[in-house]
């Protein structure tokens, strides 16, 4: 006697615990950022080759916010880590934003939507944007000392500064 297994949406009792071809396969990326995102992740900006214009604005963009906060003698390990991630959020959107614009079009034809990359694009620009917020928008200036104060340290060895003739 054959008996039917109850199925329930598509899964039947005798294939419960296999799972379907397409699952074991896997979901694979269609565009090409997927694998420099998790070395990036990974890796951090060790994974990247400096010679890259990527990788020197990405540097630069790194600097120029160190620079903003401070300078690095200010900054505390939390911010040391929060200010590499947004140069790894940074680059990693460049890239996105490169790739994006060489397709000729951001809306699949066959579905009607977005492509995958752009909503990618989008959550990587609001974690930058989050980042660059937890970090403070303003300007800190870098702390100098008084004329006294660098004059005490540049000559408390007891040297005298020499007239010039």
């Amino acid at each position: 006697m054959s008996e039917t297994s109850p199925t329930v949406q598509g899964v039947t009792a005798t294939n419960a615990g296999a799972k379907s071809p397409r699952l074991k396969r896997g979901r694979r990326s269609r565009h090409g950022l997927f694998v420099p995102m998790v070395k990036v992740k990974l890796k951090g900006m060790r994974a990247i080759d400096k010679r890259m214009a990527g990788a020197r604005d990405a540097l630069a963009f790194k600097e120029n916010l160190v620079n903003a906060l401070g300078g690095e003698p200010e900054l505390s390990p939390q911010k040391r880590k929060l200010v590499e991630l947004c140069a790894r959020a940074a680059l990693l959107l460049d890239a996105a934003d490169a790739w994006i614009l060489e397709q000729p079009s951001i809306v699949n034809a066959r579905t009607r939507a977005l492509h995958p990359a752009v909503l990618q694009r989008q959550a990587l620009a609001e974690h930058l944007a989050k980042l660059l917020d937890r970090l403070g928008l303003e300007r800190i200036p870098r702390k100098v000392p008084s004329l006294s104060e660098y004059v005490r340290s540049k000559y408390a060895a007891g040297t005298e500064p020499t007239p010039r003739s």
